[in-house]
């Protein structure tokens, strides 16, 4: 982390960029599908986690819309709300080809690493200034969905059998409009006084929860 932390939101950004080439999280998940004979169950995992962080996402942008009802934040919020509400059903046709029940009627995985994300995401909702949530809301997009490119991509190099449904659900990359969004919300956050080592701070903890989400899929304690 550097000495002085600069007040702009596309330099927090880098400095996060940096941070995570220096000391990567990682992705348990992709060392895991090296057994391809494991594959179904890894997958079924994965959804199961998946379904277990939708539930704290919505609460989370429930919260940060009622605590920065303005915009931009507001149509932050209100952009993540929607892509997690609109990715429930696409999720549950995943579970359905994976043979699964639906995966929002019970709390599975159980280990705690399923749940290490909810916790961080929830506790910055509740606790963290308006650019700590944005900034990790752009992490979040940016780490996310770089794994689940990386996940496909190795599906297919690997030729690993995996339903349609959970491959759609899983090639589609970040928006660049919402991650464009999320930075214009850390700049806002920042010239009305936030603190930006507050907000590298709680960035850099989603992120390391989020090496939590694939540990859980891969059943890695």
């Amino acid at each position: 982390m550097p000495d002085i932390i600069p007040s702009d939101a596309r330099e927090l950004a880098r400095c996060l960029e940096e941070q995570r080439k220096r000391a990567p999280v990682g992705n348990a998940l992709l060392d895991a599908l090296g057994d391809r004979n494991r594959a179904p169950e890894l997958f079924r995992r994965l959804v199961g986690t998946e379904a277990q962080c939708h539930r704290a996402e919505l609460a989370a942008y429930g919260t940060m819309l009622a605590r920065f009802p303005l915009r931009p934040a507001a149509d932050l919020f209100i952009g993540l709300s929607r892509l997690v509400y609109d990715a429930q059903p696409k999720l549950s046709k995943c579970a359905e080809a994976l043979g699964m029940s639906d995966p929002f009627e019970r709390f599975w995985p159980e280990g705690r690493e399923t749940y290490a994300f909810n916790g961080t995401l929830s506790w910055v909702a509740s606790r963290g200034s308006q650019a700590s949530f944005a900034l990790s809301s752009y992490t979040d997009m940016v780490v996310y969905f770089s794994g689940c490119a990386s996940l496909v991509q190795q599906v297919r190099e690997l030729r690993i059998n995996a339903p349609a449904e959970f491959v759609e659900y899983y090639e589609g990359g970040a928006s660049g409009e919402l991650t464009e969004l999320a930075l214009d919300v850390v700049q806002d956050g920042l010239d009305r006084g936030d603190d930006p080592q507050e907000a590298l701070f709680h960035a850099r903890l989603l992120e390391e929860s989020i090496g939590d989400f694939w540990k859980s899929a891969a059943n890695e304690s």
